[in-house]
């Protein structure tokens, strides 16, 4: 029987290329967008990011979900730092919530704070994609964009020098869990909404960057 990490990549798989393929994606990523739009999703980033870590404190001191908690991962403090930069000082008044990031921020609040395995569900899904897929993005972006560490420091992990052990380290997190396989159905399915979430924002700013449909 796979356990829960390996559930959770091949039961997201569909998802989770489905998000990465998302037309804003794909054109940030092709050079097609200016670095307003780029900030504008940094922007969207942070409003989500704000409640998990709020979650993530709230289950700190917890046995089991307690271990997935680490400071080296939050990316609150360096979101701010990156739209400080790019928009100055009165950046919190540039961050104004698309309607799909209410949704995933209230979806967040719903779940996370109550359920071990929600918490931990979008938890994978967010910073397992930072720490993976995210490093490519970064140096697409300092590329296309002009930008070096300022701007891009969302991407940058000072104390996970090794991705890939980290990762491996948190997937033995995930199989050793004392949870059912009803929970482990719970976290594949809370992590397929978090991607059909994550999806949904980058519709909105797809839209609010005028791409067409």
């Amino acid at each position: 029987m796979a356990g829960l990490a390996e559930r959770l990549r091949a039961e997201t798989r569909a998802e989770h290329e489905r998000t990465e393929q998302s037309p804003f994606v794909m054109s940030l990523l092709d050079g097609q967008l200016d670095r307003g739009c780029y900030a504008r999703l940094l922007g969207q980033s942070w409003l989500f990011y704000q409640v998990l870590e709020e979650a993530a404190e709230a289950w700190r001191s917890d046995p089991v979900t307690g271990a997935f908690v680490f400071d080296g991962l939050h990316r609150g403090a360096a979101l701010e730092a990156d739209l400080r930069w790019l928009h100055g000082e009165a950046w919190r008044d540039a961050v104004v919530p698309l309607p799909a990031t209410r949704r995933y921020v209230d979806r967040l609040r719903a779940v996370c704070f109550d359920s071990p395995t929600a918490f931990v569900a979008h938890h994978y899904t967010r910073y397992l994609g930072d720490l993976s897929g995210g490093q490519i993005i970064r140096r697409r972006l300092t590329s296309i964009y002009g930008l070096t560490t300022d701007g891009v420091r969302f991407y940058v992990f000072d104390e996970v020098p090794k991705p890939k052990r980290f990762k491996d380290a948190y997937r033995e997190l995930l199989d050793q869990a004392p949870w059912t396989a009803e929970d482990h159905d719970d976290v594949v399915a809370e992590a397929n909404e978090a991607f059909r979430l994550n999806r949904a924002v980058f519709e909105d700013l797809a839209d609010a960057s005028g791409l067409a449909a």
